[in-house]
């Protein structure tokens, strides 16, 4: 058996590689049997997929995007409340515990005199 030069990234050095190292060397065999990716189609069958040849309902599709809209917008809504509700406890929670008085605010209408 030839020699094999052998590189260590790790150490940087260069070793060679007796027959005795070639036992322990587990042979890699390519190919398993399968045909190289060019060669297989990148999908199968698509004609499940396919619609049909009636019109689309342009209208429904719209006011099903529209109801879905303003459910998202309501979302996006009940979440800002949330975060500025929990940022106003946080803040009265912090005023308490430093000890502080008359944390929280009273707002008085105009009608009071």
């Amino acid at each position: 058996m030839a020699a094999t030069v052998v590189l260590d990234l790790g150490t940087m050095k260069i070793s060679r590689a007796s027959a005795q190292d070639d036992e322990r060397v587990v042979p890699f065999r390519r190919g398993t049997g399968r045909p190289p990716l060019a060669a297989r189609p990148p999908v199968g069958d698509l004609a499940r997929y396919e619609r049909g040849h009636e019109p689309d309902d342009y209208r429904h599709r719209m006011l099903v995007n529209a109801a879905a809209l303003i459910f998202v917008l309501g979302l996006v809504g009940a979440g800002l409340w949330l975060v500025g509700a929990m940022a106003d406890l946080r803040r009265s929670e912090d005023c308490l515990m430093a000890g502080h008085r008359d944390c929280m605010r009273i707002d008085i209408g105009k009608e009071r005199h």
